[in-house]
């Protein structure tokens, strides 16, 4: 009977998160109801285009070889993490307080200007982060898709590492709400 009350109130819900198989994110991997887990590995970005011709394609090479390595079903995610620049604005203060020279003030408050022009309500700033998830049920499995994965990325000259709560956090965020954070039911708190 409770089984049944359950999927009608998920049935009910308006909300897309009551129908998602989560049951925890813990160690940088979320657990899914039916014993399997999602994790991956979060890339660092790089501008490879801005590399001499032959470095950009070396790194070009090295991706398509990476890509061939993969050889379980994966999917290539790029979420938008909201960024806070008063720290930034902070320091472009500072900097503004401490300069003795005129030019170096208009230049300093020039930045202050845009900074603030981009906090305003009609610009979104953002960091685009990078991930590769993958979904496996078996511990060792996942070890070595990780470790994998981080050594053939860092052949290419990306750097890598594995998703953390948080990262998974965004993503979902992103994936459900927007970018609006949320919090989840049943989750263990952030690291």
């Amino acid at each position: 009977m409770a089984k049944k009350n359950n999927k009608e109130k998920e049935l009910l819900s308006k909300w897309s998160e009551d129908w998602v198989p989560i049951k925890n994110i813990l160690n940088g991997m979320i657990e899914l109801e039916n014993g399997e887990y999602v994790t991956g590995i979060k890339i660092a970005p790089r501008n490879i285009f801005i590399l001499d011709a032959g470095t950009r394609d070396n790194a070009i090479y090295q991706l398509q070889n990476f890509y061939n390595t993969i050889n379980f079903e994966f999917w290539l995610v790029v979420a938008d993490r909201p960024v806070d620049i008063q720290v930034y604005l902070s320091q472009l203060q500072l900097l503004y307080n401490n300069a003795t020279n005129a030019n170096t003030r208009k230049l300093i408050t020039q930045d202050i200007n845009k900074a603030n022009m981009f906090m305003s309500a009609e610009y979104n700033v953002v960091d685009t982060e990078y991930y590769f998830l993958f979904k496996e049920k078996k511990m060792d499995v996942i070890q070595k898709r990780l470790h994998q994965m981080i050594s053939n990325l860092a052949n290419c000259g990306l750097n890598s590492q594995q998703t953390s709560n948080n990262d998974l956090r965004i993503i979902l965020d992103n994936f459900f709400n927007g970018g609006v954070t949320t919090s989840y039911s049943g989750m263990v708190s952030p690291e």
